[in-house]
C-alpha cells in the first residue's frame, strides 16, 4: 500500500509539472491579449516624457515579442526561482507575496475549520433526526445561508461591526497597539480582527455543506447494508458514526480537495470589504494595472493548489477507504 501510494504521488506530480507549463502558457498568452500593458496608464501622465516611457519599456521588458518574454520569464523560474518584478511596486514578485499570503491563509484556514467543524456534525443531526422539528429548522438555516451572496454577508457583518464599535474591529489585521502586546495577547488581537471576515467566509459555505453531508448520509442509510447490520443487532450509534458515516463523507473528501484549491482566493470579498492585508487586493490591483508578473504568480500559485487539493483529496480518499485503487483515478 505504501509503495502504491509512493508511486501515485510521484507519477502525479510529474503530470503536475507538464500541466502548470501548458496552464503558464495559457494564462500567459489570456494576459498578452489583454488591451494595452503597464505603461498604458502612464502614457496619458502629460508629466512623463516618451524617453522615459520607452526607457521604462526596455526595462520591464515590454518591448520584446510575447513569446520571448514568456520564455525569459519560465526560464529565471526554473533557473532563479524568480517569478518575476513587480511593475507597479518594483519588488520582486515572490517577496511581493510572501508578505501577504500568510494573511490570506490565516483567513481562509480558519473559515476552513469552522465550517466543517459545525456543518458536518449539523449535518448529520439533520440525516439522523429526518424530518423532525430540529431537521426542518437546520434546512431553512441551511437554505437562508445559500440565499445570501458573499458580498451581501460582508456588507451586513459590517453594518454589524460599525454600529457596535468597538466590540468588533473592522479594517486591518491587528491594532494600532498590538507591538506592545505579549505573544498571546498578539495572537488574540489577531483573531479579534479576524472573526467577522472568517465568519463571512463561512456563512454561504456552510449552508452548502451542511446540506450536501445530510443527503449524503439519508442516501447511505437506505442502502442495503445499513438495514442488513441493523438486522443483526447491532446499536444505531455504530451504524450510522462507523458503517454509514464512513462512506458518506468520501464526497466530502473530494469536496476538501477543491476547498484547498480556493484557499488563497475563496477570501478576495471578505479581505475587500474588512480592508485584511491579503491577496485578494494584492491581485484585484495588479488585473486593473496589468502588472503581469503579479497577475502570473496568482494564477501559477490557483493551478498548484488545485493540483496539491486534487492529489490530498484522492491520498485521504484511500486512507479513509482502503478498498479504493489509486490507480484507478488516474
Amino acid at each position: 500500500m505504501a509503495n502504491e501510494t509512493l508511486m501515485y504521488t510521484v507519477k502525479r506530480l510529474g503530470q503536475a509539472v507538464f500541466t502548470l507549463v501548458l496552464a503558464s502558457a495559457l494564462c500567459f498568452t489570456v494576459v498578452q491579449l489583454a488591451p494595452g500593458d503597464y505603461l498604458d496608464v502612464l502614457s496619458r501622465d502629460p508629466t512623463i516624457s516618451p524617453e522615459l516611457l520607452a526607457q521604462l519599456k526596455q526595462q520591464f521588458g515590454l518591448d520584446e515579442p510575447a513569446i520571448v518574454q514568456y520564455w525569459n520569464w519560465l526560464r529565471q523560474i526554473v533557473t532563479e526561482g524568480n517569478f518575476g518584478r513587480s511593475f507597479m511596486y518594483q519588488k520582486d514578485v515572490t517577496s511581493l507575496i510572501g508578505e501577504r499570503v500568510a494573511n490570506t491563509l490565516l483567513l481562509s484556514i480558519a473559515s476552513l475549520v469552522l465550517t466543517w467543524a459545525i456543518a458536518i456534525p449539523l449535518g448529520i443531526v439533520a440525516a439522523v433526526r429526518q424530518n423532525t422539528l430540529l431537521d426542518r429548522v437546520l434546512r431553512s438555516i441551511s437554505y437562508a445561508g445559500q440565499g445570501f451572496p458573499s458580498f451581501i454577508t460582508a456588507l451586513l457583518l459590517l453594518i454589524l461591526a460599525q454600529n457596535l464599535t468597538p466590540l468588533f474591529p473592522v479594517g486591518n489585521m491587528t491594532s494600532v497597539f498590538h507591538e506592545d502586546l505579549s505573544p498571546l495577547g498578539k495572537a488574540v488581537d489577531i483573531a479579534w480582527h479576524a472573526f467577522l471576515p472568517t465568519v463571512a467566509l463561512s456563512i454561504t459555505s456552510f449552508a452548502g455543506l451542511q446540506r450536501l453531508m445530510r443527503g449524503q448520509l439519508l442516501d447511505v442509510l437506505r442502502q442495503d447494508y445499513i438495514r442488513t447490520a441493523r438486522a443483526k443487532g447491532l446499536p444505531e450509534n455504530k451504524v450510522i458514526y462507523v458503517h454509514a458515516l464512513r462512506n458518506a463523507v468520501n464526497p466530502l473528501i473530494t469536496l476538501l480537495g477543491f476547498e484547498f484549491a480556493n484557499l488563497l482566493g475563496g477570501a478576495f470579498i471578505a479581505e475587500y470589504f474588512f480592508n485584511w492585508p491579503g491577496l485578494g487586493r494584492l491581485v484585484l490591483e495588479a488585473v486593473r494595472s496589468q502588472d503581469l508578473y503579479v497577475v502570473m504568480a496568482s494564477l501559477m500559485m490557483g493551478a498548484v493548489m488545485l493540483i496539491v487539493g486534487n492529489l490530498l483529496a484522492d491520498l485521504l480518499l484511500k486512507a479513509v477507504d482502503p478498498r479504493i485503487q489509486l490507480s484507478d483515478r488516474n
